[in-house]
């Protein structure tokens, strides 16, 4: 009885020392973040409209109709409080979304205006201490 208590016990914290890891790497706080964006392949005429997820300063993740490959980067305007920001990202990953007809993109942000991605810091950190 002791033994199996032990041994829960130490899987238990074991589970906890790997969540704890697998929260530390992401260099980028994260939150969730669930707005309209518009996006377009870059070098493309036609703009898609999609959902987002969440968002970091390092990338977002959205919700959107059409498969995106890897490594296609986009160009994209996101909704932040009564601010538009356009980055410009490349897809890191698309998954098709279970019962749906809809993909689940996460995208990384490759070229981004510095005053915008310091509003953007700024709003995840006010709405990470709200959290807290």
């Amino acid at each position: 009885m002791i033994l199996s208590l032990l041994t829960e016990v130490a899987t238990a914290s074991s589970i906890k020392e790997i969540i704890l890891v697998q929260e530390e790497k992401r260099r980028f706080k994260r939150i969730g973040l669930h707005t309209p964006i518009r996006f377009q392949i870059r070098g493309e005429a036609v703009c898609e409209h999609g959902i987002t997820e969440n968002i970091s300063e390092g990338g977002l993740a959205f919700s959107a109709l059409q498969f995106i490959p890897a490594s296609t980067p986009l160009m994209l305007e996101v909704n932040v409080l009564e601010k538009v920001l356009r980055p410009i990202a490349r897809v890191s990953w698309c998954q098709p979304m279970a019962h749906s007809d809809r993909q689940r993109l996460g995208v990384e942000f490759v070229e981004f205006d510095s005053a915008d991605r310091s509003f953007l810091s700024e709003y995840i950190n006010l709405r990470v201490q709200d959290t807290i």
